[in-house]
């Protein structure tokens, strides 16, 4: 088959995000979800754009990658065609060869899913082995237990109140009330909350946003933190569980989170919410070529 890289353009983002919809389901492995796309909406939709590429095939879309980072690309590709050897090649070539404008020279990482050719690939060709994640899940075929918080989920009124969260959380001062207002208005939050979490003083201690990915299939936390004044609560694991709830809310069949292994506090606060730990996911990387030596 005839594969085309494409960088699909502002025009182009909702192709890439469908068919990272269509792409979900609990029997897959956790791969890159629509709502990954949706949280980097904040920074706008032409920068998005310009860290999006797409492989397609016949008109159809069998690959989407989001570089998170100009060297950091995370890739997953239709489940059909997890293990066809003409697209593992293909993609190879792309992301070995700077000049077609997906990774540059160098050092660089790839995130991929459990179970795609390319991994192994990648490996015969001088690829490494890198950082492993930890996936889990929680299943949502039945009631989540009520979270201890009072939760609230934000609007543009109380869009302050869920970036101060963040800020805090995160040491990050780059989320504003502006930026979660572009959030908030690109097409893919139309299925998604952020939730507000307040405590029995009606602090703000928490917070985090849920993605859908549609009725029936797997949903996503993504990010999830606590204000640094209260840390050590509880209030983690009890956002996590109220996650979990408003994505059973709107029809998710599981809800997906993952973080880097080496994160045990965080692995421990998902699986205190009732989220299982998968398979360890292992990141690959490309080492910086070496320089040549004089003689």
């Amino acid at each position: 088959m005839t594969i085309v890289l494409n960088e699909p353009g502002v025009e182009g983002l909702t192709g890439a995000v469908d068919a990272l919809r269509a792409w979900q389901d609990d029997r897959t492995p956790l791969q890159l979800h629509p709502g990954d796309l949706g949280w980097a909406w904040a920074l706008g939709a032409e920068r998005l754009a310009a860290a999006v590429r797409t492989w397609s095939a016949a008109g159809r879309i069998i690959a989407v990658g989001y570089l998170d980072a100009p060297d950091v690309l995370r890739l997953t590709t239709a489940p059909d065609l997890r293990q066809d050897e003409d697209l593992a090649r293909q993609l190879l070539a792309d992301l070995d060869a700077p000049e077609r404008g997906v990774l540059p020279s160098g050092k660089v990482g790839l995130e991929i899913p459990h179970g795609a050719l390319l991994r192994e690939v990648l490996l015969a060709a001088g690829w490494n082995l890198d950082e492993p994640w930890t996936p889990l899940r929680h299943d949502l075929s039945e009631p989540v237990k009520d979270s201890g918080l009072r939760i609230e989920v934000a609007g543009p009124k109380t869009a302050g109140v869920r970036t101060a969260v963040h800020r805090s959380a995160f040491g990050s001062p780059r989320f504003t009330e502006e930026i979660w207002l572009v959030l908030a208005a690109g097409p893919v939050y139309a299925d998604a909350r952020c939730l507000i979490g307040y405590d029995d003083q009606d602090n703000a201690v928490a917070a985090v946003t849920v993605w859908s990915a549609g009725p029936g299939r797997p949903g996503l936390l993504e990010p999830m933190g606590v204000h640094a004044d209260h840390r050590g609560r509880g209030h983690g694991t009890a956002i996590s569980v109220a996650a979990a709830a408003a994505l059973r809310e709107m029809g998710a069949s599981s809800a997906l989170v993952c973080t880097q292994s080496s994160n045990a506090a965080a692995v421990a606060t998902y699986r205190a919410a009732g989220f299982a730990p998968s398979s360890e996911r292992l990141d690959v990387s490309r080492a910086a070529e070496e320089p040549a030596r004089s003689g």
